[in-house]
């Protein structure tokens, strides 16, 4: 099965073929998915006791299952929060794949490992943490979350022995990412919301610590604040909330799983004066630093307690803790062991391209968003809900029910025209239905934004 044959080397070339025209490709269509039974009408058994071959079912993907995956870098992919890789992080993926290195240890990753901390140095670099500070690549920002609350967790429970007995709690705001209340039960500690989903400020922050009793107040041990919220692109106050948890013994995380890549951006650095303060940060660079999937990352201010939190123990894992394997280990960071090198492609693109023309890119995404809400200003039918926040538009059709978001996203989607989905905003004390653009995609033009509205007509 393992072996080089002459059909390899043909599909070899047949996959790298596939590869160059996807990676240059100028005008792709944006895909819509097929019912299960659909695909297995079209495709038949592809898994069988001989094996159909490897021609058959390159074509079978091809023709078929490839189309009925939505391109995540569209450039009229605007829902949820898209990626667009950039095309040298997409070729040095296929390297990535191809290098097969374990990405664990430095005892059997170490030139790959050396490529992820090269990019990581430059990602700690724009959060202004102080020296020591360092971090790790992780398949995403619910595994960096995660991380980060378990290295605060097991901090909390070494300052004093009644911790170690007690159901830990953190605070964050109804706005922060579903990741945050999903890692909380993986962790088994409980999540108090403050009731807010725009700007999580400061003062209420304080009252809703101020508020709770003495027996739920000594089991607060984090707060996590969103620096770009994925509904909105919210940063809250940083600056406020790392004074508090100073005050409080708290630690403070937190998570700019999508607005981190904005700290590149002098227009919007601002908004993130006190991210310096945080004991622990999330970002996803295969969001808004044009990485592919999957590639999320955790950082600390101090590494030391996450290994505490998560090195591990075994006999066979003995060698790689020896002296003669020293190197930095990325497996005692952050929650899983076995890793690839995700952080690879993002290095090569790094190296090719020079940090600038990141922040170019970042720049035109919260460009995009302002000329969207110039656009929904001018236009009768549509009208802002909120001031764009870093790259995130939310937008209403007047007029329009739930039920008529919901038959325009798939409608256009069918049509191949874009991807753009209804999301959720609280207007008092109601929820209303609205519209979101998010713009990632440097490629995105002003045509683009003006046909997805006028769609709306």
């Amino acid at each position: 099965m393992h072996k080089i044959d002459i059909d390899l080397v043909e599909m070899t070339m047949d996959v790298m073929k596939y590869a160059i025209n996807r990676i240059s490709e100028t005008n792709p269509k944006i895909g819509k998915p097929l019912k299960e039974e659909d695909l297995k009408a079209l495709v038949g058994e592809t898994i069988t006791t001989e094996g159909i071959g490897g021609e058959v079912a390159f074509n079978l993907w091809k023709d078929h299952l490839m189309k009925a995956n939505v391109s995540i870098d569209h450039p009229r992919h605007l829902a949820f929060v898209p990626a667009s890789p950039t095309r040298a992080a997409i070729m040095f993926d296929l390297v990535t794949s191809a290098s097969s290195i374990h990405g664990a240890y430095w005892m059997e990753g170490a030139g790959g490992i050396f490529c992820e901390n090269e990019a990581m140095r430059w990602i700690v670099s724009l959060t202004g943490l102080p020296d020591g500070a360092f971090g790790v690549f992780t398949s995403g920002g619910t595994a960096a979350n995660l991380s980060a609350i378990v290295t605060a967790r097991e901090y909390w429970r070494s300052l004093n022995n009644q911790n170690k007995f007690e159901k830990g709690i953190i605070i964050t705001s109804v706005g922060s990412h579903s990741s945050i209340k999903a890692m909380a039960k993986v962790a088994d500690i409980d999540v108090l919301l403050v009731d807010i989903e725009d700007r999580l400020e400061a003062t209420i922050l304080k009252e809703s610590i101020d508020l709770l009793p003495e027996t739920q107040r000594k089991r607060v041990f984090a707060v996590v604040a969103t620096a770009g919220t994925t509904n909105a692109g919210i940063v809250d106050d940083l600056k406020g909330i790392s004074e508090i948890c100073k005050k409080e013994h708290l630690w403070f995380h937190v998570d700019a799983a999508y607005g981190g890549g904005a700290l590149v951006a002098d227009s919007v650095r601002h908004l993130f004066n006190g991210i310096e303060k945080a004991d622990s940060i999330t970002i996803d660079p295969h969001k808004w630093m044009f990485s592919p999937y999957d590639c999320g990352a955790i950082i600390y201010k101090n590494p030391e307690l996450a290994k505490n939190a998560h090195s591990q123990e075994g006999s066979y894992l003995d060698i790689f803790k020896d002296e003669g394997a020293h190197g930095f280990n990325p497996s005692d960071y952050q929650i899983q062991l076995t890793r690839r090198v995700r952080g690879l492609p993002l290095w090569f693109s790094l190296a090719t391209h020079g940090t600038n023309r990141y922040k170019i890119a970042v720049e035109r995404g919260i460009e995009l968003a302002k000329l969207a809400g110039e656009m929904i200003n001018e236009m009768p039918h549509v009208e802002l809900v909120r001031e764009p926040s870093l790259s995130c538009v939310l937008y209403r059709r007047i007029g329009w029910k739930p039920k008529d978001y919901t038959h325009w996203t798939y409608e256009n989607h069918t049509k191949g025209v874009a991807l753009v989905t209804p999301t959720k905003w609280k207007t008092g004390d109601n929820f209303e239905t609205v519209s979101r653009f998010c713009f990632i995609n440097p490629d995105t033009t002003e045509d683009d934004i003006r046909l997805i509205l006028n769609s709306m007509n």
